[in-house]
């Protein structure tokens, strides 16, 4: 019997998150245990842009080391998890019979929005994982039915883990110590998105750029927001899983959706 799986939004902070002592390491690193583990894992990271979804389909992706300035251990780091071109493919045909127009990356590898939580989660590296891209682009309702389309997956036993940041804002990131005091406004703004998250307000979320306090402070731009509308449109009721901060201006908040056949 396949397991159903919940989705994920994981706050995958600084590559160095890997390294460092901190409850949202420890967090994630207890995490794959709590949810058991899927067939396989389509990760859904800001840190791949494209105009239209695109997803990995090479047999055995890369680890993509897209940062620097960091340690050097982090750059000696992989995840050599396999890929799943046939998970791609399916994830493409879904997205195709709801109109979404999308095709398959041979050469994009696992970039750290991907590796950094999945190498706390899943640290044997031996679950299939098939990335996909978000489009700054396109609203959040397109995410929302990105994510609709591919509800199916979680009943194929397939994990949709969306890996972005509750908030972002590097500006006021840079030069604060880890354990710097939150920001006032990351605050309001993380308790907005707990709130809605947690009592379904999806009308709100969709119009957080108006809605949410210090929107655009908190998102200046809106690429590690957007993978939280694909795990919201393929799960259904949404709780609390973490809620952390680190250099005060980033939340490092996690949600999770069960499926609606569990809720």
């Amino acid at each position: 019997m396949t397991t159903t799986f919940p989705t994920l939004f994981v706050s995958h902070g600084a590559p160095s998150l890997v390294i460092e002592e901190c409850p949202t390491r420890d967090f994630l690193a207890h995490l794959g245990e709590e949810i058991g583990r899927p067939r396989a894992i389509l990760s859904v990271s800001a840190h791949w842009t494209t105009p239209e979804p695109r997803v990995t389909v090479h047999p055995q992706p890369a680890t993509v080391h897209d940062f620097g300035g960091f340690p050097d251990e982090l750059y000696t780091l992989r995840y050599p998890a396999p890929g799943d071109p046939t998970l791609a493919g399916r994830v493409l045909s879904l997205l195709g019979a709801k109109g979404i127009t999308g095709g398959g990356d041979p050469s994009r590898g696992l970039d750290h929005g991907t590796w950094v939580p999945l190498l706390l989660m899943y640290p044997a590296a031996d679950i299939p994982v098939v990335q996909l891209s978000v489009q700054p682009q396109q609203d959040p309702r397109h995410h929302l039915e990105v994510g609709m389309a591919l509800h199916p997956l979680l009943e194929e036993g397939v994990l949709i883990l969306a890996s972005g940041s509750a908030t972002h804002n590097l500006r006021d990131f840079f030069g604060r110590s880890p354990d710097a005091e939150p920001l006032p406004y990351a605050m309001k703004f993380t308790a907005w998105l707990k709130d809605a998250v947690v009592n379904g307000r999806t009308a709100q979320l969709l119009d957080y750029a108006n809605r949410a306090p210090h929107a655009l402070r908190n998102h200046p731009t809106p690429e590690h927001f957007l993978p939280l509308f694909v795990a919201l449109g393929a799960g259904g009721a949404g709780t609390v899983l973490h809620d952390a901060y680190t250099y005060g201006a980033i939340s490092m908040a996690a949600f999770m959706w069960h499926s609606v056949s569990d809720a």
